[in-house]
C-alpha cells in the first residue's frame, strides 16, 4: 500500500556539488583550472537546464547543496528557490566525513546549516552526506539540529523512521542505492575513481526497470543526480525519459522531499507502534 493517497512516491534529487566534487578529495585541485571547469559546468549550465525541464513538467524537487556553493552562487540559489524547489543540507565543503575530527564535522554541519538559512529563510529539513559516509556523531547531530529526514542509507526500498542511540525518532530515512545515482554511469575525470562514460540509454533503461519493480511493489524511488552530469545535453533526456515513463502510470507523486515526508510520516509513525 502506498504511504499516502497521492500515489507512488518518486523523488528527483540533485546534489549540486560543482567544484567540491574535486576539492573535497584534494584542496590542491583548486589550482587546476580544467578540473574546476568540469565542476563549474554544474552551476554555469547544468542546473538551469535541469530547472527548465522541471518547469516544463511543473515538478518541484530538492537540491542538496554544499554551503560553500550556496555562498558563492546566490543568484543561482534564487533561481532554484523561485522555481519552488527545496534546498537541503549537503555539508559545507563536501569534505569526507571520515577524514574529519568531531569538531570539524560539527563545523561543517553548522556552517552549511547557516548558509541555507541565509539564502532560503528557513532551516534545512533534510541532510545527505558527502560521499555516502557518516561518523559516530552524525546521526545524533541530525536529532540535535531538528532535521526531518535523511537520504543516505542503502538498506531498503521503502522509507522508515530512524532509531538513534536507542530511541525512535521522527527522522524519516529516504533510502537510495548506487544504481539510482547518475555518477556511477557518467562520472568521468582523470583524477576521480570510476572514470566511466556510459550511453544515456543505459541509465534510462536501468531507471525504467527500477521504477517498474518498485512501482509494482508499492514502495518508493529515490533518484540522485548531479547537475554537472545529468545537465549535459545528451543526458538531460534521461531525466525527461523517466518523467515521461512515470507519468504514463498516472498514480505517481513527484515533489519536494520535505513536503512528501510530512505527508508520509503519520503512516510511518502508526506502523511503528
Amino acid at each position: 500500500m502506498h504511504l499516502t493517497s497521492r500515489g507512488f512516491p518518486l523523488f528527483f534529487t540533485f546534489d549540486l556539488d560543482a567544484e567540491t566534487m574535486w576539492t573535497a578529495r584534494d584542496p590542491e585541485y583548486a589550482n587546476r583550472p580544467i578540473l574546476m571547469s568540469q565542476g563549474a559546468y554544474g552551476w554555469k549550465v547544468g542546473t538551469d537546464r535541469v530547472l527548465n525541464l522541471l518547469a516544463r513538467y511543473d515538478i518541484r524537487t530538492t537540491f542538496f547543496i554544499p554551503g560553500i556553493i550556496i555562498d558563492q552562487r546566490p543568484e543561482l540559489m534564487e533561481r532554484i528557490l523561485e522555481g519552488g524547489h527545496e534546498i537541503a543540507h549537503h555539508s559545507y565543503t563536501h569534505s569526507w566525513i571520515l577524514s574529519l575530527t568531531p569538531e570539524q564535522e560539527r563545523e561543517e554541519m553548522e556552517k552549511g546549516f547557516q548558509s541555507i538559512k541565509r539564502v532560503a529563510g528557513y532551516a534545512p529539513r533534510g541532510w545527505r552526506s558527502p560521499a555516502a559516509e557518516i561518523s559516530a556523531i552524525t546521526m545524533p547531530m541530525l536529532v540535535e539540529y531538528g532535521f526531518d529526514y535523511s537520504s543516505n542509507f542503502f538498506d531498503d526500498d521503502s522509507p522508515y523512521l530512524h532509531t538513534i542511540e536507542g530511541k525512535k525518532t521522527r527522522i524519516v530515512e529516504l533510502p537510495f542505492r548506487w544504481v539510482l545515482d547518475d555518477a556511477p554511469f557518467f562520472q568521468y575525470s582523470i583524477v576521480l575513481p570510476g572514470r566511466t562514460m556510459q550511453a544515456p540509454s543505459a541509465l534510462l533503461e536501468a531507471w525504467k526497470a527500477e521504477f517498474d519493480v518498485l512501482h509494482a511493489e508499492k514502495r518508493m524511488m529515490m533518484v540522485g543526480m548531479h547537475p554537472e552530469m545529468i545537465g549535459q545535453p545528451s543526458r538531460i533526456g534521461v531525466l525527461e525519459g523517466l518523467i515521461k515513463h512515470a507519468l504514463e502510470r498516472g498514480d505517481v507523486w513527484m515533489g519536494r522531499c520535505d513536503e512528501m515526508v510530512e505527508a508520509m510520516r503519520p503512516r510511518l509513525e502508526t506502523a511503528g507502534r
